[in-house]
């Protein structure tokens, strides 16, 4: 039996692109470009199996198969919010860098642009108000301080073992 969202014989999984995607933003050194759509149909498919799993409490379904729809859930709900997480903690750690640079803040969503502008506004405020303002006239701009944020390493070799 196939409730539409990947469960049956011929249910393709729909989170397989998903799982490379999250893979591929954990660890990449950069942020990567946002999978907007892929996003929106993980939304759309979290919907409409939580709706797929309410119906079958209220039908009688068996409880254990109505725990392993609610795993599938909380599985793909995990995905979704660790991919998110991820891009923002990238954001938060490289803000100025990505700011500085039309590659990087092309990749980003309207939201993620907005939540770096908002960063960067609050994170200049508490330099004025904390240290820049008391400092003499030549260092006191946040500019200036950004130019020591942190970057990324794409210019460094990495060599593991498998």
């Amino acid at each position: 039996m196939d409730f539409g969202f990947g469960f049956g014989p011929r249910g393709r999984r729909p989170d397989l692109l998903k799982r490379s995607s999250w893979r591929n933003e954990k660890a990449a050194p950069e942020i990567l470009k946002f999978e907007g759509s892929l996003v929106q149909r993980s939304r759309e498919q979290i919907q409409l199996m939580e709706e797929t799993v309410e119906e079958l409490m209220q039908n009688g379904e068996d409880p254990l198969r109505v725990s392993l729809y609610q795993m599938d859930i909380d599985r793909t709900t995990f995905l979704l919010r660790s991919y998110l997480r991820t891009r923002l903690q990238k954001i938060e750690k490289f803000m100025f860098h990505i700011q500085k640079t039309a590659d990087l803040w092309a990749r980003l969503s309207k939201q993620e642009q907005k939540f770096a502008r908002r960063s960067i506004e609050d994170m200049k405020q508490h330099f004025e108000q904390s240290v820049l303002s008391k400092l003499p006239e030549r260092y006191n701009s946040h500019l200036k301080q950004s130019v020591i944020s942190e970057e990324d390493d794409m210019g460094n070799f990495l060599i593991s073992e498998v």
